[in-house]
């Protein structure tokens, strides 16, 4: 059984999401502020947090800040607004998605199910270690590795360097990436994508050219050592 974090301030939107994520069979435990839910992750793990942004004690963009210092659980920010500045934010800190208040409690659980079902799907064909020069990819163990030292990566940066990686040489449009990575009812744009591709060469170095800009059409990770 699944376990999810439910962060938010005001008890009834808790209420209504542990009704409707017990309903589909997740494990709810709940915090009231984002100081709490650090405090749940430091003890617990869980499967996923859906986290409110705007909450007191610790606000939800800082709270998945710290929580990235220790797990890559997968995030789901809830926020009444709905800036795109804000969205791009969470989306470079490393959440998986972004929901807008007020939501459907069903169109949540079906993002929720996206989410863990793209996190713990596995591909048979797959090699575990897969290594390009001095770059080395650990597909089963999610880790990273540049020159024999470990970069940390947010959970999308993991999932779209192993999806290039994957489709090596061929050309990915931004559009199938963000159908194929972000999933379900995602209403992102190109900036989004290249925004994560930047993140991602800075934290490649030396071998960020291994991912090239295909102008008018997308990206491509590129090797043929």
């Amino acid at each position: 059984m699944y376990r999810i974090l439910v962060v938010d301030d005001e008890p009834g939107i808790r209420e209504v999401i542990r009704e409707y994520g017990e309903f589909n069979g997740y494990e709810i435990a709940e915090a009231e502020d984002g100081m709490s839910a650090v405090g749940l992750c430091k003890l617990n793990d869980y499967d996923l947090i859906i986290m409110d942004i705007m909450m007191p004690k610790l606000d939800g963009f800082s709270a998945c800040k710290e929580i990235r210092k220790i797990k890559d659980t997968p995030i789901i920010m809830l926020s009444a607004r709905g800036e795109e500045y804000d969205k791009l934010f969470g989306f470079e800190l490393g959440i998986d998605d972004y929901v807008v208040k007020p939501f459907s409690p069903k169109e949540l659980m079906a993002r929720v199910n996206a989410v863990l079902s793209r996190r713990h799907s596995s591909s048979p064909q797959t090699q575990n270690v897969m290594k390009f020069g001095g770059l080395e990819i650990n597909m089963a163990a999610r880790t990273v590795t540049v020159d024999g030292t470990k970069v940390d990566l947010t959970p999308k940066e993991y999932e779209l360097l192993f999806y290039l990686v994957e489709n090596k040489n061929i050309a990915l449009s931004r559009d199938k990436l963000l159908s194929d990575i972000w999933g379900y009812d995602f209403f992102g744009d190109d900036r989004t994508i290249d925004t994560h591709i930047k993140n991602l060469r800075n934290n490649l170095g030396p071998y960020r050219d291994f991912i090239v800009t295909l102008r008018g059409v997308g990206y491509k990770f590129e090797y043929e050592g």
